[in-house]
């Protein structure tokens, strides 16, 4: 018997709302709140329908929360 376990929220895009323009969020947030996948993502940043993530080290890219607030509020 296999169980199905949910892929828990990230803390994040639960609290997406009280988050400061200023703050970052990294990707599985931004898939959240666009209800698209990882390469969708990338695709969209590509074409420049997503703004270009923030490279905050070596290995951490995010995304301004302002930025992703003024996408939204165009939808």
């Amino acid at each position: 018997m296999y169980l199905r376990t949910k892929k828990a929220l990230p803390l994040a895009l639960e609290n997406f709302d009280s988050q400061p323009d200023s703050a970052f969020v990294r990707q599985p947030v931004v898939e959240g709140l666009f209800a698209i996948s990882s390469a969708t993502v990338w695709r969209m940043v590509k074409r420049g329908t997503l703004p270009t993530p923030r490279k905050l080290s070596e290995r951490i890219t995010a995304w301004r929360v302002g930025d992703l607030r003024k996408i939204l509020q165009a939808k």
